[in-house]
């Protein structure tokens, strides 16, 4: 019926944006007969560079009414399915349009569990293709799979599969409530999680039939997808849906999520402040409404409420601690790829990497360490000022996302499994005067999420709306080696090919792949993160960092 309707609307003049005209003229109906998947039948599009794209294609019944807060359903209908064009986002605060990731509007809504597929010019069922499933982050209160930096028709040029999909997040996607804990058998909360689940699911079940091979598998996330990667890897639902796992930003297999009861308490904060007195008053109630009752704090926003956002050891979509789950072998033992980027989120150093002079990197290393400063400015020492920003990021990235990395591997590795870790490091070439809302273009180093359109080869889209770059030959030559790496990884289980050799970490080969303005093997400062890891930062009133988190 909604298919129905866009054909019907298509007769009243609309203004849309130019982008979207131009996708329109750029996408024809694949001349081949419709897919057929356990949900029905899918007709999908020809994009004007010969990949065939299926957007939009429905994994699970809305989660709307009674399925507001419940187990995922699986999709089912009768006739064919026109997937041509993305679905909408799962509800989230929108996007400002002068940030560094606004790519244009989306739609939003609960009606939003919906999938896109990417494959190959000419690729049928047999052609068992590597497969990469991607997860967006966003701490688990923004994200979708429709933002143009996520597209996979460069990587089904390169000759792999590429999907990504929508999960609910915010409180929609992971309120715990007691009344919900005992209407669904014991545990409340991983909804976002089991939509993910499904959707892997879904791929696993059906990607054959796209030309795809389920046991070529890869999963990738960044930032809350990195952190869904890992409860995926933890999930026992998952166990069997993919050969290999990528997390960048970073490796969450020793953070402490919250336990359940703990979780129901938000969720009951969360009814007092909607004014709701029962769990079916909740599910009445406007998606707005209970948007708005919830904190946000990315995309420039300062909204107080009820933070209610990612995973929960609920005792059965995660039944254990990931810490836990490691040291009993309760996990799936897949090759990993553990990556960070050298700018990455600084929790804790907020203070020093704002310093620009050497005055104020020492006066921070004071705030910041106390008596022990003088030991902090041994290791990491900042002789002039030009040498205080990447002196600043690296001490934050040997107590954060680095210590992360190399802990995550030390742990999976005496567990048989193989981790290969990289530091993403390239600086964006920003064109010159550039205004971004939450870039400094002239100061910004490798950002978080910086490394995505290397992995994915989108990044013209951030030239989409505005110029915003000026994209270099070593820009491409990067991208095509990472994204190389990343089907190989789906392909044979490693990401180590020719045009860029990579050896997986192990104690005696302490080293990580370092891909910046060049691409090199480097050592990691062990003798830094021992120390920074027996000397936590003092809590500062410092900012959060704000970085784009998507």
């Amino acid at each position: 019926m909604k298919r129905m309707l866009v054909g019907l609307l298509a007769i009243v003049p609309l203004a849309v944006p130019a982008s979207s005209a131009e996708a329109d003229k750029s996408m024809q109906p694949l001349p081949s007969a419709p897919i057929v998947t356990s949900s029905g039948r899918i007709a999908g599009t020809a994009l004007s560079s010969g990949v065939q794209a299926w957007l939009g294609v429905p994994f699970a019944k809305p989660p709307v009414g009674e399925l507001r807060w419940a187990v995922p359903q699986p999709s089912i209908w009768s006739g064919v399915y026109n997937a041509d064009r993305k679905g909408a986002a799962c509800i989230q605060v929108l996007r400002p349009h002068d940030i560094n990731h606004y790519f244009g509007e989306e739609a939003t809504g609960e009606d939003c569990l919906t999938m896109n597929i990417w494959a190959p010019a000419g690729t049928a069922v047999g052609a068992k293709r590597p497969v990469i499933v991607f997860i967006y982050g966003g701490g688990f209160t923004i994200g979708s799979s429709g933002m143009a930096n996520y597209d996979g028709e460069a990587v089904a040029r390169a000759g792999a599969i590429f999907v990504n999909f929508n999960y609910r997040v915010g409180a929609l996607g992971f309120l715990a409530h007691p009344e919900l804990t005992a209407e669904q058998g014991g545990a409340s909360g991983n909804y976002g999680l089991m939509d993910q689940t499904l959707a892997l699911k879904w791929v696993h079940d059906n990607i054959a039939a796209f030309g795809g091979d389920p046991e070529k598998m890869l999963i990738m996330g960044q930032s809350a997808g990195a952190g869904s990667v890992a409860a995926q890897v933890q999930s026992p639902a998952a166990r069997g849906l993919f050969r290999a796992a990528v997390m960048s930003s970073g490796c969450s297999l020793r953070g402490t999520k919250m336990t359940l009861p703990d979780a129901e308490k938000l969720g009951l904060a969360l009814q007092e402040r909607l004014g709701a007195k029962s769990l079916a008053a909740m599910r009445n109630i406007p998606a707005d409404r209970i948007l708005a009752a919830q904190s946000e704090s990315q995309l420039g926003l300062a909204v107080s409420g009820v933070r209610i956002s990612g995973p929960i050891v609920d005792g059965k979509v995660l039944p254990q601690q990931a810490v836990e789950a490691v040291a009993s072998g309760n996990f799936a033992k897949v090759p990993v790829m553990a990556g960070f980027n050298e700018d990455d989120m600084a929790f804790g150093f907020s203070a020093l990497t704002a310093a620009r002079t050497v005055a104020d990197y020492n006066a921070a290393a004071n705030q910041l360490f106390g008596a022990d400063a003088a030991a902090f400015l041994k290791l990491y020492p900042a002789k002039t000022d030009a040498d205080v920003p990447a002196t600043a990021r690296r001490a934050a990235q040997d107590s954060g996302f680095a210590a992360n990395a190399r802990t995550c591997a030390s742990d999976l590795a005496a567990k048989g499994v193989p981790v290969w870790i990289n530091e993403y490091a390239r600086r964006h070439p920003y064109v010159a005067g550039v205004k971004l809302a939450d870039q400094d273009t002239t100061t910004v180093g490798a950002y978080h999420t910086a490394d995505i359109p290397y992995w994915f080869g989108t990044q013209d889209k951030y030239n989409a709306i505005r110029p915003t770059r000026q994209w270099t030959d070593w820009d491409r030559t990067l991208s095509n080696r990472m994204m190389t790496a990343l089907i190989a990884m789906a392909e044979t289980g490693s990401p180590d090919t020719v045009a860029m050799p990579w050896k997986p970490w192990s104690v005696k080969n302490d080293s990580l792949l370092w891909l910046g303005d060049t691409v090199e093997k480097k050592a990691f400062n062990t003798t830094g993160q021992t120390w920074l890891a027996a000397h936590k930062p003092a809590a500062t009133n410092a900012p959060r960092p704000t970085t784009p988190r998507d």
